[in-house]
């Protein structure tokens, strides 16, 4: 497609009464999927990025930092990930983070897009980085609480990377108690689940509050975390659950010497220290959770 005239912004809402933008130089893709609309386009101060729904999910400048912020703190609290499950991730991204523990033998990847999944295949490979081809990957095409009510394949780690919830949104239930209560089920003796948990912003913590609260109904070890996410504006949270892994009982020098051990040295954002500062919450955060 052509490249974009000046002053073509994207917006979308942070909050209520909030706003951001960004500006487009290049349109790569557009249409609507069965279950989403898609663009695929270039920004001028975040690059390749891809917006579903009008919202921002990746862009390829900082999506590593959303992307190890997930995957990372769970595998390294484990200390043989063999089989994980990806709920979601249609653009590959997550899927990559996993592979790159060499102790993974199987990454399943269910997302219920597939038309998402094959635009992120032509598009999104600086994202991607060729992971849907790695011979350990398999990716599923359905719904990930069905996936988990039909199959009875159990699982080191699961790693939750879904669209935003809302009550209105088709994604809720994968937010809700059955869904975590399935996914643990799945899980091997001390294996983790990691999940993304929205906005961390002051003024926005309902639902972040919400997923930890629910977590706390089904695991007995609920480990919240943040980190900042430019391409979001937006501080964003995570959770760690398990019934028996602790990832804030590993300090620095424990997790960078897990990072050495598995050739991880190299990542761009996540080490011991970084692990230590996310899960610092502070106060304010701490009084909403209870």
């Amino acid at each position: 497609m052509p490249e974009c005239p000046a002053g073509d912004w994207r917006e979308f809402d942070l909050a209520p009464g909030e706003r951001a933008a960004y500006e487009v130089t290049r349109v790569l893709y557009r249409g609507k999927t069965r279950f989403q609309e898609v663009e695929i386009v270039e920004t001028r101060a975040y690059g390749l990025a891809l917006f579903l729904d009008g919202s921002p999910q990746s862009a390829v400048v900082d999506e590593f930092v959303y992307h190890e912020a997930l995957v990372h703190p769970a595998l390294i609290a484990h200390p043989n990930p063999r089989r994980v499950l990806i709920a979601g991730g249609g653009e590959g991204a997550t899927l990559r983070e996993v592979l790159r523990h060499p102790s993974v033998e199987r990454a399943t990847m269910v997302d219920i897009d597939g038309e998402l999944v094959e635009l992120a295949r032509r598009y999104l490979e600086p994202m991607h980085g060729g992971a849907f081809d790695d011979p350990r990957a398999d990716v599923v095409i359905g719904d990930a609480l069905a996936f988990l009510r039909e199959r009875e394949a159990r699982y080191d780690a699961i790693v939750v990377d879904l669209v935003d919830p809302s009550d209105e949104g088709p994604a809720v239930e994968l937010y809700g108690e059955e869904f975590y209560r399935r996914a643990r089920s799945r899980l091997d003796d001390g294996g983790v689940l990691a999940t993304q948990a929205y906005s961390f912003a002051l003024h926005n913590l309902n639902w972040f509050t919400r997923i930890v609260q629910t977590l706390g109904l089904v695991f007995p070890v609920v480990r919240p975390y943040r980190a900042e996410i430019p391409f979001f504006k937006d501080s964003w949270g995570f959770c760690v659950a398990s019934a028996l892994r602790d990832p804030t009982a590993l300090g620095p020098l424990m997790v960078d010497m897990a990072l050495t051990q598995r050739g991880l040295e190299e990542l761009s954002f996540y080490d011991g220290d970084t692990h230590a500062a996310m899960f610092a919450i502070p106060k304010y955060a701490r009084a909403r959770m209870g």
